[in-house]
């Protein structure tokens, strides 16, 4: 009987550690500073700590616990979704936020069996809306929200 119970607890736990892990060391080339004057290192390392303690609780968990194997039947939603991130990294400075939120949502969206094109189109309209809202108006990222030839900045 292999020592790992559940191999996805196990995937996960790896995952959180190893993120954990990169935060920490990368943080360490900042000054930390206190808890009342908190410098650049700071979150990073605090939130690598965090990271790696719920990485280690998924481990050990998943040494005491059984669990469904890992299985990927088919690698569509991975790569569709995966590709959909990409074209927005691609398409947010010509297009803007708007269109590349709403190209993004409905791109993902046909990784699901599920798919409908309403409800797609509705969630990407709401997702678009929200994303201006926060990352356009209020924390002012020099994103344009439209593309140039609608009048965007």
């Amino acid at each position: 009987m292999s020592l790992i119970r559940n191999p996805k607890d196990f995937g996960s736990g790896c995952l959180f550690a190893g993120f954990g892990l990169v935060a920490v060391v990368l943080g360490a080339t900042y000054p930390a500073g206190t808890a009342a004057r908190m410098g650049p290192g700071y979150f990073p390392r605090a939130l690598g700590i965090i990271l790696i303690v719920l990485g280690a609780i998924l481990i050990f968990k998943s040494l005491r616990t059984t669990g469904a194997r890992i299985s990927l039947p088919t690698l569509k939603p991975l790569v569709v979704v995966l590709g959909s991130v990409l074209l927005f990294g691609l398409t947010v400075v010509p297009l803007g936020l708007v269109l590349a939120t709403v190209l993004l949502v409905l791109a993902s969206s046909v990784a699901s069996h599920e798919f409908r094109w309403k409800e797609a189109t509705i969630a990407s309209v709401v997702l678009a809306a929200f994303v201006v809202a926060v990352f356009g108006y209020g924390l002012k990222l020099q994103l344009p929200i439209l593309p140039a030839f609608l009048g965007g900045n």
